[in-house]
């Protein structure tokens, strides 16, 4: 009867796949009704369409937090693909934790700048 006591143990289970997965449609679809919200809104607009047409769309403090909603679902889908990536095709983990970690301080400097050019801090 051998013991085999150091043998490499599975870190990640199944569960997270489904979560992941169920997360990707989730933020996709959240985006897509936004972007045909937005769509609605220029195609329903009269005369020419410029900064101030887009500005005005975007004014009312309602659409500003739905535009935020959607940009957080937007960096929350990108990191999850994003994590993804790294965890299948980078394989030394100091690459992969490097690569990880600069990718969570890119998106969280994205979601900084959303929300100056959203609210004007």
């Amino acid at each position: 009867m051998s013991v085999n006591y150091g043998s490499k143990r599975i870190v990640v289970g199944a569960h997270y796949g489904l979560r992941d997965w169920l997360s990707q449609r989730i933020t996709a679809g959240v985006m897509a009704v936004f972007t045909l919200l937005v769509l609605g809104q220029v195609l329903f607009t009269r005369g020419p369409i410029g900064y101030e047409t887009w500005a005005g769309i975007f004014a009312a403090q309602w659409m500003k937090v739905l535009t935020f909603v959607v940009i957080a679902s937007l960096l929350y889908h990108v990191w999850v693909g994003m994590r993804d990536v790294w965890m299948d095709y980078l394989q030394p983990v100091g690459l992969r934790l490097g690569a990880q970690i600069f990718t969570i301080v890119w998106l969280l400097g994205c979601a900084g700048w959303a929300i100056q050019v959203l609210w004007r801090l």
